[in-house]
C-alpha cells in the first residue's frame, strides 16, 4: 500500500527526471510506412487522422488552413498516446502535470495572440465587445472578455491536469481498498474494470477537447475581410 497517494505523479527516478521519457513512448505506436501492403493498423489510423482532418479544416479559416491542420492532429496524438498508456502500470502520466501541459497551451495562445494582434488588430479590438451589446456595458464587456482570453492557456491546462489525476487517483483509491475488503474483492475488480474503461474514454475525450478548443482560439484571430 502506498503511503502517499501523489506518489505515483512523482516525476523522479533515482534523483533522475527519467519518467518525462514516458512522454516519448507513443511514438513506438505509430504506424510504420514501410511495407508494400498497408496493415489494418495503418488503415485505422489513417481513417482517424482523415476524420480529424476534416472536424478541424472546417473550424479552420480556408485562408490560412494549409497545414495547419497537421499541429493540432498532432497535438492530439501526442496528448491521447499520453493520456492513454498512463493507465497502463508503472508508465507515468507526463500529461497530468501542469508544467507539460501549460508547455502545450501556453506557447499556442501566445503565437495565436501574436499572429491576430500583429494581423488583424481591428478584428481583434471588435471581438471584445459582443454585437449588440449596450453602451453603457461595453466597459464591462472589455474586462470580461480580456480576462476570459487571457486564462485561455490556464483552462486549458488546468482541464486536462484535473481529469488526469482525478481518475488516478480514483483508481489508486479503489486499489488500496482490496485488502481490506476480502469478501468483496470481485466487487471490486468489477468496479474497477468499469472505472478503467471510463478512464480510457477521457483520455480520448479530453485529448480531443484540447485540440478542438485550441482549433477554435485559432480560428478567432485568423479573420479574413
Amino acid at each position: 500500500m502506498m503511503t502517499n497517494l501523489f506518489i505515483s505523479f512523482d516525476p523522479t527516478t533515482m534523483f533522475l527526471f527519467l519518467n518525462w521519457m514516458s512522454t516519448f513512448i507513443g511514438l513506438f505506436f505509430l504506424p510504420l510506412m514501410y511495407w508494400l501492403i498497408p496493415s489494418r493498423w495503418i488503415f485505422f489510423w489513417h481513417m482517424i487522422i482523415n476524420n480529424l482532418h476534416k472536424e478541424f479544416n472546417i473550424l479552420l479559416n480556408k485562408k490560412f488552413n494549409k497545414g495547419s491542420t497537421l499541429i493540432f492532429i498532432s497535438l492530439f496524438t501526442m496528448i491521447m498516446f499520453n493520456n492513454f498508456l498512463g493507465l497502463f502500470p508503472y508508465i507515468f502520466t507526463s500529461s497530468s502535470h501542469m508544467i507539460m501541459n501549460l508547455s502545450l497551451a501556453l506557447p499556442l495562445w501566445i503565437s495565436f495572440m501574436l499572429f491576430g494582434w500583429i494581423n488583424n488588430m481591428n478584428h481583434m479590438f471588435t471581438h471584445m465587445v459582443p454585437q449588440g451589446t449596450p453602451p453603457i456595458l461595453m466597459p464591462f464587456m472589455v474586462c470580461i472578455e480580456t480576462i476570459s482570453n487571457v486564462i485561455r492557456p490556464m483552462t486549458l491546462a488546468i482541464r486536462l491536469t484535473a481529469n488526469m489525476i482525478a481518475g488516478h487517483l480514483l483508481l489508486t483509491l479503489l486499489g488500496n481498498t482490496g485488502p481490506m475488503l476480502n469478501n468483496l474483492v470481485l466487487i471490486l475488480i468489477f468496479i474497477q474494470l468499469l472505472l478503467l474503461i471510463l478512464e480510457m474514454a477521457v483520455a480520448i475525450i479530453q485529448s480531443y477537447v484540447f485540440s478542438i478548443l485550441s482549433t477554435l482560439y485559432s480560428s478567432e484571430v485568423s479573420y479574413v475581410k
